[in-house]
């Protein structure tokens, strides 16, 4: 839980009394690789900080899984839609490798950040992370090439191609494997 408190702490001084009700409200999860944190239909109530382990969110597309995002050390991961507004979900999050996760129930969050304010800033700080991610990630599908996408990524987050199957890496940049292959022969 340490590191949660250490990660939050660089965008926002937390105080004793609001670390201490934080600490009581969040239970550590222990995960295999390949577990099923939340499933398409299931109502997701929890909000997880990743300790240890990486994740990915993807959704069902006919027979295809689409790859939509990754989440590693250090990031807070949900299905957001359904967290927030709490209707069935529409995407899987599966373990990718044994994890090691501290989550959060919905009603205990929204009490923390009615009686702590610097916690309610905090989360805004968060859900302003989660749409920039989102609006680059729109950016990218809608106005780059599949090898503009490749290098950003290669640039900006290239510990996603060392811990992620190159299949989900190909998901998640909206291209073939054998498109990720030749991109990957030209760099």
């Amino acid at each position: 839980m340490e590191q949660l408190f250490a990660h939050l702490s660089q965008y926002h001084p937390i105080s004793d009394a609001a670390r201490q009700a934080a600490a009581a409200c969040f239970r550590e999860e222990v995960h295999a690789k390949n577990d099923m944190l939340i499933t398409q239909g299931q109502v997701c109530r929890r909000l997880y900080f990743v300790e240890k382990g990486c994740l990915r969110g993807y959704y069902h597309l006919e027979d295809k899984e689409v790859t939509h995002w990754f989440g590693f050390e250090r990031d807070f991961v949900t299905s957001f839609h359904s967290f927030t507004t709490g209707q069935p979900a529409v995407e899987n999050i599966q373990l990718m490798e044994g994890a090691v996760l501290w989550s959060v129930s919905r009603e205990d969050l929204l009490r923390l950040l009615d009686t702590y304010h610097e916690l309610e800033r905090l989360v805004r700080i968060a859900y302003e992370k989660y749409y920039l991610r989102l609006e680059e990630r729109y950016v990218n599908s809608q106005f780059r090439t599949a090898a503009e996408r490749y290098e950003q990524l290669l640039e900006q987050a290239p510990h996603i191609l060392e811990r992620a199957p190159l299949g989900y890496v190909a998901s998640y940049l909206g291209i073939s494997q054998e498109t990720l292959s030749r991109v990957r022969g030209r760099i």
